[in-house]
């Protein structure tokens, strides 16, 4: 029976040279005595507890006397130096805590800055906040609608009779793409004919010119971007173009390209309003004074002194009291109203009421990305304060030799500390390596604010947040150990010290698992949605804009010159794309309509053969045809607008449309298509009503590819038809599948993002799993050993190992459920055309996170099943 060697040790480290002998051999002997009358254990306490009271004066004197009292700069490189030499030492715990760590926050860098980019939209204009869009409400029977197009003489109202209230008050087209030529030089940008007082109100950056660039009546102003494509480097100042080839202008200005996040991003040139109402005598004629006709926007700035709700209550009635002499529009009650810059991205209107649904994605997202985060940083809680249990004997010491608490507690922060500066400067690098990728993925162009102070602020508060949380278990509960207890080896933790642990692995999964199921039932909505019947024929069928007016006016010729090349079946034109309802208009009569009714319904202009074109599907009646004159004053309806009439014999049946201030029109119903899905695949289908043109110009081209053609083949043939006809435009193209997809592009960007969460919230559980089922078999080796021995099988030491986190993933599996049904139930009620809740999809994300977790677990489990328990026994 030998003493302690540690115990003797410690006392040969503060006894005095000449004594140590003398020392030792006097507690050896009363060892010695103490073993026979009281036992190895008892003996073994009491020579503990002798040997601390002899060292602590000896340390104590030693401290005052030999060495100068530490500084605070001593004390820190100290524990600094500790806390690298543990994390050297344990590799595996290092580059969990760390990368695991780095991961969440690189990921809650990438989605702070994607919110931030939300948040900050239009904040590029200097006074966004008080500028606003002219719309106005109308109240019908249908419920509100909301008009974000207005009338001509509204903006003149304004200007007239409100003008106290404004700074600036703009009218502007729609933005279409438009033909830009300067010499042999042609690009395809879009733009705005605005009023002079645009630039100023935007605030743009001018990098030739001055903001006044658009008093000329032939003046063009245009971003960098543009300005370079045209004339290169050279300097475009009172240089002369011509838009759409027929309109000569000249540069009187170049503005900075327009970030990303702002609504004019795409503003790629602007030209005086003047000009484009003189290029459009309909404007002159018909629409200056026409009430009833919404065609373009009207955009103001208010007053510094004055609010928009203020303004708005204001000229609410602008509108109305002007209605007189049209009755048709009385009906729908219109208000004016103003739209504030701030809401145009996440409070806009939709069918009459605010959507929601941009301000939810940002709140998803950021849920997602602090949950993500949380997980991160439960694995670092986790794995400190298990591997902290290890460290009682540490601290035990450390408090025999002299130490006091704060002295510990100081020791534990800077480690904790030092894993997460480590961490946020890794973060840091993987977020600006995924930087560009992640752009790509949420379509934005975001670069990380080096220079912004919040940055930094919000960065150094989650560092100190997060050391604090992680280090306050080893720091508070180690440091209050009483050395005698853990050094005589009576120290034991208490039953409940794992529950914590337990308790932040079940948050783990319930997470993990909770976007799991929101991910697939994102991904089965936008299936759902993309296998909903459309009603035509999107394959080979191809898009061409009308840019200029050297497209009109040449249908025939074109339409034959394509057919004879082969690659082509047939073509059309129409007013709006295939993809979109494009105009819209009321004023329809029919027999058995009520007359409280304010009717309205998609009408689209096009020509005979754009049924054939597109392959629409009938249901009664025929298609248009050349070979009777009548069908100018027929028309084709879809399923929508035959119910929505109420007929149930359509065909033939006559309709009377009184359109703005032409004269009364008659026309017969032809046919009933099957609906076609031309606006959102989610929505209900609109009612429609297509016309052979005869009051309306179209200005899209449809063409449908030979389907024993190639589209790689088909296209240089369709070009130098177009390049030989039209040569004045370039030839741009889109595919209607393309386009159509493109109304996917904001649940599939969700989904791709939540997709990418899940699977890293998966990664950092598992991470953090790993890294506590190595600390549970470390534990638990001696058990393990004595276990093979008494004769148990690998399979089941390893179900004994697993068994505990399967019943963890299992609780947060029930947990998550209920929980996911809740708002996934919710998100999908937003969408009228959706997919269910099916009890198989929470099954699946269940039995994926189980498997997941008994994949980690095994390796460990496994891996402490096979050792030999000769070895882990040894010291017993």
């Amino acid at each position: 029976m030998t003493p302690p060697r540690f115990a003797d040790r410690l006392l040969s480290w503060f006894c005095a040279p000449h004594l140590r002998e003398e020392v030792l051999g006097d507690l050896h002997e009363r060892y010695a005595l103490w073993a026979q009358q009281w036992g190895e254990a008892r003996a073994r306490r009491r020579y503990w507890r002798e040997v601390l009271a002899y060292v602590r004066p000896s340390i104590i004197k030693r401290q005052s006397s030999e060495f100068p009292k530490p500084t605070n700069t001593d004390m820190l490189r100290n524990y600094l130096k500790i806390a690298f030499r543990n994390l050297a030492r344990h590799k595996a715990y290092s580059l969990i805590n760390i990368g695991g760590l780095a991961t969440g926050m690189a990921v809650a860098m990438l989605i702070g800055l994607w919110i931030y980019d939300e948040l900050s939209f239009n904040t590029y204009h200097k006074h966004y906040d008080r500028i606003a869009q002219v719309r106005s409400f109308e109240y019908g029977e249908q419920g509100v609608g909301v008009n974000s197009s207005v009338q001509f003489p509204l903006g003149t109202e304004l200007k007239k009779n409100y003008k106290a209230y404004f700074k600036h008050i703009v009218m502007a087209s729609w933005d279409i793409d438009n033909v830009l030529s300067a010499g042999d030089k042609k690009v395809s940008r879009k733009g705005l004919f605005m009023d002079a007082d645009a630039p100023e109100m935007l605030t743009l950056k001018m990098l030739h010119g001055s903001r006044s660039g658009l008093t000329d009546p032939h003046a063009i102003m245009l971003s960098a971007a543009t300005a370079n494509a045209l004339f290169g480097d050279a300097d475009p100042i009172n240089r002369l173009m011509k838009i759409n080839n027929k309109l000569d202008v000249k540069v009187t200005g170049v503005y900075e390209d327009l970030p990303q996040n702002t609504h004019f991003h795409d503003l790629k040139f602007i030209a005086p309003f003047e000009l484009w109402v003189s290029d459009n005598p309909w404007i002159q004629e018909r629409a200056m004074n026409d009430w009833a006709n919404h065609f373009l926007k009207i955009y103001a700035e208010i007053n510094p002194d004055t609010d928009v709700e203020t303004v708005s209550a204001a000229i609410k009635d602008a509108e109305i009291k002007n209605l007189a002499n049209f009755k048709e529009e009385i009906k729908r009650k219109p208000e004016v109203f103003l739209l504030p810059m701030r809401d145009w991205h996440l409070h806009n209107y939709k069918r009459g009421v605010i959507d929601t649904a941009p301000l939810q994605q940002v709140w998803l997202i950021g849920i997602i990305g602090a949950f993500v985060l949380l997980l991160a940083c439960i694995n670092f809680i986790n794995l400190s304060t298990a591997r902290s249990e290890k460290r009682a004997k540490e601290v035990g010491i450390r408090k025999a030799v002299g130490s006091i608490r704060s002295q510990l507690i100081n020791q534990f922060y800077s480690e904790s500390f030092l894993v997460v500066i480590v961490a946020f400067l890794l973060a840091i690098l993987l977020t600006v390596s995924s930087l560009s990728w992640f752009n790509e993925l949420a379509a934005k162009q975001m670069v990380i604010p080096w220079s912004n102070l919040w940055f930094w602020l919000v960065s150094l508060g989650f560092i100190g947040l997060t050391g604090l949380l992680a280090g306050s278990y080893p720091a508070l509960y180690l440091s209050s150990f009483q050395p005698v207890k853990v050094l005589k080896g009576t120290f034991r933790v208490g039953r409940f010290a794992a529950v914590p642990r337990k308790v932040l692995v079940v948050l783990q999964f319930t997470v993990s698992v909770t976007l799991i199921i929101g991910t697939i039932i994102i991904y089965r909505q936008i299936q759902y949605a993309k296998n909903r019947p459309v009603g035509y024929t999107r394959d080979g069928l191809l898009l061409v804009s009308m840019k200029s007016d050297d497209f009109y006016g040449k249908h025939e010729i074109l339409r034959n010159e394509l057919k004879q090349t082969g690659v082509v079946s047939e073509m059309a034109e129409s007013m709006g794309r295939v993809t979109e309802v494009w105009s819209g208009n009321g004023g329809f009569s029919w027999k058995g309509k009520s007359p409280s009714l304010t009717d309205s319904f998609g009408t689209l202009v096009v020509t005979p053969e754009y049924g054939k074109t597109v392959g629409w599907q009938f249901v009664k009646g025929r298609d248009f045809s050349r070979d009777f004159t009548s069908d100018s004053s027929g028309m084709v309806i879809n399923e929508a607008a035959a119910k929505y009439m109420g007929l149930k014999s359509p065909v033939g049946e006559a309709v009377s449309w009184k359109f703005q201030e032409m004269p009364l029109m008659n026309y017969k119903i032809l046919g009933v298509i099957k609906d076609m899905v031309m606006e959102s695949p989610y929505e209900p289908i609109f009612p429609t009503i297509f016309m052979i043109r005869a009051h309306g110009g179209t200005n899209w081209i449809h063409i449908k590819i030979n389907p024993n053609t190639s589209a790689s083949e088909a296209l240089p043939k369709i070009e130098a038809v177009f390049k030989k006809l039209i040569p004045s435009a370039p030839f741009e193209y889109q595919f209607a599948d393309q386009e159509y997809n493109l109304k996917f592009a904001a649940e599939e960007r969700i989904g791709k993002l939540a997709s990418f969460f899940a699977i890293l919230a998966i990664f950092i559980s598992c991470l953090g799993l790993f890294g506590l089922a190595s600390y549970v078999a470390e534990q638990r080796t001696k058990e393990i050993g004595v276990r093979k021995v008494l004769g148990a099988s690998v399979l089941n030491l390893w179900g004994l190992l697993s068994k505990d986190f399967v019943v963890l993933v299992i609780i947060a599996f029930g947990i998550a459920t209920p929980i996911a049904w809740y708002f996934l139930s919710g998100w999908l009620q937003k969408y009228t055309y959706r997919t269910e809740l099916s009890w198989w999809i929470f099954a699946v994300s269940g039995a994926g996170a189980l498997v997941i977790t008994l994949l980690t677990v095994s390796f460990q489990s496994i891996k402490a099943a096979l050792v030999n328990p000769v070895k882990s026994l040894r010291s017993e």
